[in-house]
């Protein structure tokens, strides 16, 4: 199941993640640090969404209240809820 995610707060705009079940198959960030996204989204690949989100929510880029691993957290949150209707 894929789905896109508009960012909140972050440099990066949008994020894609593609779910098989409730496990990561794929993720995409537009904008951002390409480097750092490009490493994260290698480093999910293949985990299930529960350890994603348990390790990245609530990381603070800065003075920013969220950052890109926050926002990932989140968007797999609702791809996962999305994918359950």
């Amino acid at each position: 199941m894929a789905y896109v995610y508009k960012t909140k707060g972050t440099c990066s705009r949008e994020i894609s993640v593609e779910l098989d079940g409730n496990i990561v198959k794929n993720v995409s960030f537009v904008g951002g640090c390409n480097g750092n996204l490009s490493g994260i989204s290698s480093i999910v690949k293949g985990m299930p969404i529960e350890h994603v989100i348990e390790r990245f929510a609530g990381t603070k880029c800065g003075p920013r209240s969220t950052s890109c691993p926050d926002q990932l957290a989140i968007a797999l949150k609702e791809a996962y809820e999305e994918s359950q209707k």
